[in-house]
């Protein structure tokens, strides 16, 4: 996808990087059951048409790298850890992000309901850790479940043979929200980053609306996707072009995070590149006649000593991360191929495609300098976060007040496939924490453990519940919808 294929403006998203918040001192949850260019450059756009991008699917084994840029985690402190005033949305009246007592409740009843089944889907998930386009068991066990309790499930949905998608429509006319669910694992690691949790939240959320506007007769669609490959194959991002979040009014999910006992965050994200750089030269002896060769090797090392020195004068909240891959070649012979791995990361969009420049002028003067061609291949970006401010404040005013959880936010290091969806429509992502380690945050096998838990699955109950009031309103509340609305437009 093309960055003009959703222009807008710049925008900063609605929540600072570097604050951390609280709402109001802790109150016990109110429900017993849950606690809480030059000819020697090539510079070519990855644009894969639907055909070539389902092959490389299709066979894993052709794709030379893992992305696992997700990693939605932070490391908390002592310093970090410590919550300040005021709340980032105090400027919304408790009125007017209050969901009804009785439309709560129901929410809740469906939740604690499917609590142990919900709990079944997540611990079968993370027993079977699949990668990225390769969640068979996982579209499997959840398509089943969706179908079981009334929703109309497509499975391989638009193409991808692991994504699905389970619909759900009362009354006539309404609004549709969207919900997804995340699947896939990390190599070796299995779920260390926690989308089986992510999974059965998304699960949750929908079950728990359609009981809601079938008993307070409002009409209205739940469509609940199962998106493949966040970490590293932007299956979002494919959905996203191909059609899936067409029609969607708002769409929301969360993300397990390490971080305090019973809290949440609603933070943004880094929109990342990742680019691979290859070096062609001309191989020689390099003992006998090394002056006939072109060194590709060299100006891979002098591209990654051009990025150390730039490193000096970008902003400290962008990054700039590379690696050479590995070769079996002779020492005794001049190396005519290189190859780079690099993720170039920024706050939004606009500052994302301007470091993105500076990092390829490196690898050009880098080119330049030893005599050798470069090919420069930009895959699909992953776009920053923008949190829908209303969806947000009123998400952070249900989990505080009614669940007793802790908001706030940390600096973030994140990238995530759905920072692209939030540009074409109104989106919440918030993480909450669950209990792990030290040392052991997002993508660590200590993460994974973590994943696993009692104290993890209450958690992202808690979550579930307040998601699921928040999504609620977007269907039954006109004013709250025109706020959100009004938002997302005003945030272009």
């Amino acid at each position: 996808m093309s960055l003009d294929a959703f222009d807008v403006n710049h925008h900063s998203g609605c929540l600072s990087l570097r604050r951390l918040f609280k709402f109001k001192p802790q109150r016990v949850p109110k429900s017993s059951s849950t606690q809480a260019n030059p000819s020697h450059i090539c510079d070519q756009t990855r644009k894969a048409s639907d055909s070539e991008r389902d092959a490389k699917i299709t066979d894993l084994t052709s794709r030379v790298f893992y992305d696992t840029c997700c990693d939605f985690g932070s490391r908390f402190d002592s310093a970090v850890s410590q919550w300040e005033a005021p709340p980032v949305y105090s400027d919304l009246p408790s009125s007017n992000d209050s969901i009804r007592g009785e439309i709560r409740h129901t929410i809740e009843t469906v939740i604690d309901t499917l609590g142990s089944s919900l709990r079944s889907l997540s611990l079968q998930i993370h027993s079977h850790p699949e990668l990225m386009f390769e969640e068979i068991f996982a579209h499997r066990l959840l398509s089943d479940y969706m179908e079981s309790h009334g929703f109309s499930v497509t499975r391989h949905y638009l193409g991808l043979k692991t994504a699905w998608k389970a619909e759900y429509t009362h009354g006539q006319g309404g609004r549709t929200l969207g919900i997804n669910s995340e699947m896939d694992a990390l190599p070796e690691i299995g779920h260390a980053c926690g989308h089986n949790l992510i999974a059965i939240s998304g699960v949750g959320v929908a079950l728990a609306i359609k009981s809601a506007l079938e008993t307070y007769n409002v009409p209205g669609t739940v469509v609940l996707l199962g998106t493949p490959a966040e970490e590293g194959g932007g299956g979002k991002i494919i959905l996203l072009e191909r059609g899936a979040y067409k029609g969607m009014d708002a769409c929301l999910m969360c993300h397990p995070s390490p971080g305090p006992e019973l809290s949440s965050f609603v933070v943004s994200s880094l929109a990342m590149q990742s680019i691979d750089a290859e070096f062609f030269g001309q191989s020689a002896h390099a003992g006998n006649a090394p002056w006939e060769g072109a060194n590709a090797l060299d100006a891979a090392f002098l591209a990654y000593s051009s990025v150390s020195v730039l490193r000096q004068q970008i902003r400290p909240d962008h990054r700039v991360n590379g690696v050479i891959n590995g070769s079996e070649r002779a020492a005794n012979v001049i190396p005519d191929y290189a190859k780079m791995r690099w993720y170039v990361r920024a706050p939004t969009r606009d500052q994302l495609t301007q470091l993105t420049e500076r990092v390829c002028a490196c690898f050009e003067g880098a080119a330049l300098a030893t005599s050798c061609r470069l090919k420069i291949t930009k895959n699909t970006p992953y776009y920053d976060l923008r949190q829908n401010s209303i969806l947000a404040g009123a998400f952070s005013h249900t989990i505080c007040q009614e669940y007793g959880m802790n908001v706030g936010q940390y600096p973030s290091g994140t990238s995530t496939d759905f920072g692209n969806v939030s540009y074409v429509l109104p989106s919440l992502h918030p993480a909450f924490a669950i209990p792990t380690r030290p040392n052991g945050g997002n993508h660590s096998p200590a993460f994974a453990d973590s994943a696993r838990t009692t104290e993890a699955h209450k958690a992202c109950m808690l979550t579930t519940k307040a998601l699921a009031c928040t999504g609620f309103r977007v269907l039954e509340d006109n004013i709250f919808f025109m706020r959100v609305r009004e938002a997302f437009e005003a945030s272009m």
